[in-house]
């Protein structure tokens, strides 16, 4: 058993099987995080009805208690003025809001200290916030708890994020881990909303909270096992990134967080509103509204695996494979309104899924790409901007959605996402360059004329130091030229300026 043991714990350190360690507790946590944001959306328009209804009975028996023994008069229950659709719709954005304005110092937090430790953080939190959902008595406690998971998001999706993209410094590995992070979300997102409303149904309201505070908490103590982020000092005396206000204005950043927005609108302001159309348009029962997204995961995971494979063969296309897929979506959007029964609303919704897909999977990894090649190598502000541009969407969804199906109809709100998505797909056009450049043998160069920047760098500089120790080559540093001077420092490298960029 001794043996055993220390054969798993010496397996576990080799750098192939510590990295799916990693990529398996990245996934695992992000795949928390969308269960907990879709799993209340069958569960919390009953229980909040349910806990007006119990305050108007408390309150319908005290004022009945106190009146007049002489009158004998019954006070009738005032049912509360406010909108609940619109406090629904509050509480759904709630956590959104909270990671949009988490996310920028999240960023920078992930920069400074590393990724491991504020992947423990979000876990804690999304942890505490699953366990307040189970025990919430009332509105105030719920929009608490909901809140607190943006937090918990903050950290914990965008340190998960950045750690696949750090460890994973291979174009086609990075595009296939965050491939199968993609699919993670995906499944979370999908299966969320009948898991919860069977559990809440058939065992009670604070199950579906409790299995997934008891996951949470499970992956946080796998985390500290396999990675020890309070024993890793791997940052110490590490440069930290680009600052977040510098990315944000970099114009292919600035693109592809964009395009991650207008991708992710259709979801984001189809979940508060689609199920209220299905029912006044084709009477649709419960179970039907919850299962409608369902079949959606397949074509997100076979977009996901198309993208990928994809991209590992031609990589100079990943704008492409971006800009297809906002054209899915904008068409399957706007065929939604057309759509008279259950069995048909299913094709558009995994059009629309399977779109997400290819922008998604496409547009990660290039965000990576873009910061090896313009800036620094470390990855928590870039994908804090991602994180934001989901956010924007999510955010947005359940308060705007509401409003303009209100005043302009559902029918005119699926053609204007379809119409704004068609129409954003060709500022990808502008990636094109970029994405048919990656870094080669400027690199050593770059790195020993001027220091290594980031993980990234780092790590590239310690491989070819020990590879040249190993093979007793004579150092870099003889070869080194004048010309790549001039390149670093985060400038975008063009083609008759460099003969250290190969091109796909």
């Amino acid at each position: 058993m001794g043996e055993k043991t220390k054969r798993i714990g010496s397996a576990m350190k080799e750098v192939h099987h510590h990295r799916r360690l990693i990529l398996f507790i990245v996934c695992v946590a992000l795949f928390l995080d969308n269960m907990l944001f879709m799993v209340i959306v069958p569960i919390i328009p009953d229980y909040v009805a349910s806990l007006r209804s119990g305050e108007v009975d408390a309150a319908f028996k005290e004022a009945n208690a106190s009146a007049s023994n002489a009158t004998k008069s019954i006070v009738r229950p005032r049912y509360p003025p406010e909108n609940e659709d619109m406090k629904i719709g509050v509480l759904f954005a709630s956590k959104a809001i909270l990671q949009l304005l988490v996310n920028p110092l999240s960023g920078t937090f992930i920069d400074r200290v590393g990724y491991d430790i504020p992947l423990f953080i979000g876990l804690i939190v999304m942890f505490l916030s699953t366990v307040i959902f189970a025990f919430a008595e009332n509105y105030a406690t719920l929009f608490m708890a909901r809140s607190l998971q943006g937090l918990g998001s903050a950290f914990a999706d965008t340190s998960g994020i950045a750690m696949i993209a750090d460890k994973y410094t291979e174009e086609a590995e990075r595009s296939q881990a965050l491939g199968i992070a993609l699919a993670f979300i995906s499944f979370g997102s999908l299966v969320a909303p009948p898991f919860g409303g069977i559990l809440y149904e058939f065992v009670g309201k604070k199950m579906p909270f409790l299995v997934l505070a008891s996951i949470s908490l499970m992956d946080g103590l796998l985390l500290l096992c396999v990675i020890k982020p309070f024993s890793n000092r791997t940052r110490v005396n590490m440069p930290v990134g680009t600052p977040i206000y510098r990315l944000i204005f970099d114009p292919y950043i600035a693109v592809v967080a964009g395009a991650l927005t207008t991708c992710n609108i259709p979801l984001a302001f189809l979940e508060p509103t689609i199920s209220n159309w299905m029912k006044t348009t084709m009477d649709a029962t419960e179970w039907e509204m919850g299962l409608c997204w369902l079949p959606a995961f397949v074509p997100h995971v076979l977009g996901v695996f198309l993208t990928v494979k994809l991209a590992s063969r031609y990589p100079q296309y990943q704008w492409f494979y971006g800009a297809l897929g906002m054209v899915i979506i904008g068409a399957s959007s706007c065929t939604v309104p057309a759509c008279r029964n259950f069995g048909q609303l299913m094709v558009p919704l995994c059009g629309i899924c399977f779109g997400i897909a290819l922008v998604d999977t496409a547009l990660l990894p290039t965000l990576a790409l873009l910061v090896d090649l313009r800036h620094v190598s470390v990855y928590g502000s870039v994908y804090a901007i991602a994180d934001i541009s989901y956010c924007v969407a999510y955010a947005l969804g359940p308060i705007v959605a509401s409003q303009i199906v209100h005043t302009m109809g559902f029918v005119q709100l699926n053609l204007g996402m379809g119409l704004v998505n068609v129409l954003y797909a060709p500022a990808l056009l502008f990636l094109k360059s970029v994405c048919q450049m990656k870094p080669s043998h400027s690199e050593s160069h770059i790195l020993l004329e001027e220091g290594p920047k980031g993980l990234y760098d780092t790590i590239k500089m310690e491989e070819r130091k020990s590879k040249g120790r190993q093979h007793g080559t004579p150092p870099v540093e003889e070869k080194c030229t004048d010309t790549f001077k001039r390149h670093h420092a985060g400038r975008y490298v063009s083609e008759e300026d460099s003969s250290d960029y190969e091109y796909s």
